[in-house]
Formats: structure tokens, sequence, C-alpha cells
């Protein structure tokens, strides 16, 4: 892992392969990992070392057993306290390999989990992780089967001790969730940031548009288009507190379409122009 200057993208086609929907890294940090998102899943484990971990604008302490997953949505930066280095593994994965069930359980509410391991938890969390990297480097009948256990048991432990933080959108629905938009809830959360039409998620969980519309706003108490606006100009705000990226890049790195449009909606939603907003953070 090396240390970035600037915000950027990993992509699926750099570190994943069609064989190969789960790699697994161990990483020794001593500088700065600047802010940068992915287009794959990521639960990071720290096995030693101290540092900082800046989720969505949002700090919070690292050291030996802290665990954390992030969606394709997620920015983050990790900074090991001066003078010393973070040593963790780095598990990423694509959705192929997590069933639905499980999307289910880690992601329904805006996903997000976070936690501190106690010496036990750790020391099981490693003999994981210690698996996924034998199972996945000497290729063994069986070891594909063995390394989607380890990983399915990493993701529900997380998910069960973790703080999960509040879920990016409006969720003020009076009505049961069906499983259906349950399911496209998902798929909006991880795809905001790209051009995601109604068609496209009605798709998602095999609804015809009208029908979905309807039940989405009876779900989530808002349409559609407004809780796809509403997740982008919050990840948008958060890059403005905390990256020096461009306005325009940022207005683009949210999906939030043209820049006019962006500022319009970007000062109605918060009282004041995306450049305003960072001046009053600094």
């Amino acid at each position: 892992m090396q240390a970035s200057g600037g915000p950027e993208r990993l992509m699926n086609e750099s570190y994943m392969t069609l064989s190969a929907p789960v790699r697994l890294f161990r990483h020794h940090v001593d500088g700065r990992i600047g802010t940068h998102w992915h287009e794959f899943f990521e639960m990071g484990f720290v096995v030693a070392g101290s540092g900082t971990h800046v989720l969505n604008g949002v700090p919070s302490r690292l050291a030996r057993g802290s665990a954390f997953l992030l969606t394709p949505a997620d920015f983050h930066s990790l900074e090991p306290d001066p003078g010393g280095t973070l040593q963790l593994y780095d598990l990423i994965f694509t959705d192929r390999i997590i069933r639905d069930s499980l999307l289910a359980l880690l992601f329904e509410q805006g996903g997000g989990h976070a936690a501190d391991y106690g010496p036990e938890e750790t020391e099981a969390a490693e003999r994981e992780f210690a698996l996924i990297g034998e199972e996945s480097a000497e290729r063994r009948p069986g070891g594909e089967l063995l390394v989607q256990g380890s990983v399915e048991r990493l993701l529900i432990g997380l998910s069960r001790r973790s703080r999960p933080r509040e879920a990016g959108g409006p969720m003020d629905g009076d009505g049961p969730m069906a499983p259906s938009v349950r399911k496209a809830l998902i798929h909006i959360q991880h795809h905001f940031r790209d051009p995601l039409p109604l068609e496209e998620a009605a798709a998602s969980c095999g609804l015809s548009p009208n029908y979905f519309s309807e039940c989405f706003r009876k779900a989530a108490g808002v349409t559609f288009q407004t809780y796809v606006q509403e997740l982008r100009l919050q990840f948008a705000k958060s890059l403005l507190m905390t990256t020096r990226l461009p306005v325009t890049e940022i207005c683009f790195a949210s999906g939030s379409g043209t820049l006019p449009h962006f500022e319009r909606a970007f000062k109605k939603r918060f009282g004041s122009t995306p450049r305003a907003c960072r001046a009053e953070t600094r």
C-alpha cells in the first residue's frame, strides 16, 4: 500500500480478477494513506500499531483489534501515529462472493461497520485471515469453499460487534419494507455516484419501474430521486470538508451531474454554496 498525495478511485480491473473475487493483503503502513475510494468492498483489521482512520470525513482511532468495513460508496484515509507503523490485514472482495441474505444483514440500513475486538476475538479473526491467505495461495481442492466460509464468518462477526454509522439517506416510511425494496436500497447505496436511473434500480430487484417507484416511496418516505440526491449531497459535503478537491471534481465524483444543478441543490439542502460550506470548516 502506497501513501497517496490526493484522492483516487481504486478500480476492480487493477486489483480483482474474474477468477478471484477475493484478495487478501497484509500491509505495513508507515505514512499517511490519502483519501481514496474503490469499486470493491474492503474489510480492514489492525494487528499491530495505532493510528487514525477517517471514514467519510469522520475520524476514529485504530489499534490492535480495530476492524472496519467499507462499501464502494465510502471514502477513507489512514494515518499511523507519528513514528509508528500500522500493520493490518486488508481483505478486498466484490459483491459476487456475498449471498443476498448476507448483503441484507450488512447493508440494508446504510452499511458502515466498525468495531474494536477483544484479545480472544482478535486471535480468532487472525486465524480466519491466515486461512484465507493459505487457501488462496495453495489453491487446493475445496479451497474456494473454505475461503468463502472464512469471509462470511468475518463479516457476520463484524456485523454483530459493530457500531453501525447512521444511514446515508432518509428512511421515514410507515410501511413494512418488502424484500425487493430492501435489495434495491442496497444497490442504490453502492451505486448512487454512478448514473442511476429509476429503471436500473427497479431492475435490480425485479420490479417494474412504476410499481417500484410506488413501493420505494412507501418504504423510504421519499421519492427515489430525492433519496439518491440526498446520498449524493451528503457524500459531496463530506468530500468538501475533508479534502481539497475542486468543487467541480466533487460535483462529478458524487454523481451530481452538472455544476450549476449541483450548486443549486447543495445550497437548497445546506443553506450555503459548496465553496462557502468549505470556507466555514477551515
